[in-house]
């Protein structure tokens, strides 16, 4: 864009949308045998999963396939997992990433071998050599260790980051990229092998970026994640700092790769790739986890949605508004409800404690969508009944839905 040009102006209309197409929710769900092909296809949008073990309703990095893709199987991250098309590390926290950005990430290894990050466990580290060595050689050479496997605690475990030497030397390693991870299913915890042991070596052979390369490909990636964001939107899809982008952002768009758009109720300036899809409508339905890539970022979805969201599991429940585990709900291109769920595994029931709509929005056609989604959420999680609570204005239509069956 020459200094003569104005910025494209976008309506806040459009610049929902756009979202919302680069997250993937413009594409229909499959009404067929979904597989490991739609799985590639949510990656390709959303570029990572972030993974959290709040399993009151399920594991929240199962929730953007269901979210994108309806009733799937639930095996799919984990055999893309076992099969070396994905892995764990630290980019929107704790992340399902493709293999084919482990190169990408290699400089955040750096930084924490170098102690810029999480210092307190290179400390650790650097306190116990023998033990750093012994464990690594256990990895290395038995494989699949978890951190029970190397406790050095004798008294009893304090707070949940009360971690012994042991698993913070687990923890060191996988920092830095001496060793990898997966999740154990049946109770989360992280099982720790050699890189090589899972990841492709055509992979682990790749060459390292340097990290202003790699920064440059992370900025590019962002953007057509999220499809029109600020400065502060990009850089916090891959947890990078506003400061060590901002000359990436400028030479992108001297050179095209990028473009300035100014977004109708935005103070700062956007910027989306040329090549962004704009789409004229978008019909989706979605019941969209707190941990989403579409809403982890609070301010944006504030000022693309109006929608002011904070996760109440932290708050005592007398001073919850909504819910324990609130989830939003997508319908055409607003989000119009949020919804407390959980899931009653003993029972078979999916339980619906409240229900609260947005302004502006007909209650009675969006309690009929709602009860569309958590009726196929509940087949998708094996639970025969949904029981609907009294809290919020849609929890009466919505018991009225789950009636008419």
């Amino acid at each position: 864009m020459s200094r003569s040009q104005s910025p494209t102006e976008i309506s806040i209309a459009s610049a929902r949308r756009i979202a919302l197409a680069a997250q993937g929710f413009a594409t229909p769900r499959p009404t067929g045998r979904v597989d490991r092909r739609h799985l590639r296809r949510v990656i390709d949008s959303v570029g990572l999963i972030q993974i959290d073990s709040v399993n009151v309703l399920v594991r929240s990095q199962e929730m953007p396939l269901f979210s994108r893709l309806g009733n799937h199987p639930r095996t799919l991250i984990p055999d893309a997992t076992a099969d070396g098309e994905l892995f764990e590390y630290w980019c929107h926290e704790a992340s399902h990433l493709p293999v084919d950005m482990h190169p990408l990430v290699r400089w955040r290894m750096e930084e924490a071998r170098n102690g810029s990050m999480w210092p307190g466990l290179r400390r650790v580290a650097k306190e116990n050599p023998a033990l750093l060595q012994e464990i690594r050689d256990r990895v290395y050479n038995e494989g699949g260790l978890v951190a029970g496997d190397v406790r050095t605690r004798k008294g009893p475990k304090g707070s949940w980051w009360d971690w012994d030497s042991g698993k913070a030397i687990l923890e060191y390693l996988f920092w830095t990229g001496e060793i990898t991870a997966q999740r154990r299913p049946n109770d989360f915890a992280r099982v720790y092998h050699a890189p090589h042991d899972v990841i492709p070596n055509e992979i682990l052979n790749l060459p390292t970026p340097t990290q202003q390369e790699a920064r440059r490909e992370l900025v590019l990636r962002a953007t057509r994640s999220v499809g029109v964001g600020t400065l502060a939107d990009i850089s916090d899809y891959h947890r990078q700092k506003p400061a060590n982008i901002k000359g990436i952002v400028t030479d992108l768009v001297s050179e095209g790769a990028l473009e300035v758009v100014r977004v109708e109720g935005w103070r700062d300036a956007a910027y989306t790739v040329p090549e962004v899809t704009r789409p004229r409508s978008v019909h989706v339905r979605a019941l969209v986890s707190p941990f989403d890539s579409l809403v982890w970022n609070r301010p944006r979805i504030e000022r693309l949605f109006n929608f002011h969201y904070r996760i109440e599991i932290y708050v005592p429940a007398p001073k919850r508004i909504y819910g324990y585990y609130v989830l939003p709900f997508v319908l055409g291109d607003r989000i119009v409800a949020r919804v407390d769920l959980k899931a009653d595994r003993q029972n078979g029931e999916l339980l619906v404690p409240g229900a609260f709509s947005e302004p502006d929005v007909d209650i009675k056609y969006v309690a009929a969508e709602l009860m569309l989604e958590l009726r196929e959420m509940a087949t998708w999680l094996g639970l025969e009944n949904i029981r609907v609570g009294t809290n919020g204005d849609l929890a009466k239509p919505l018991a009225v839905q789950n009636r008419q069956k």
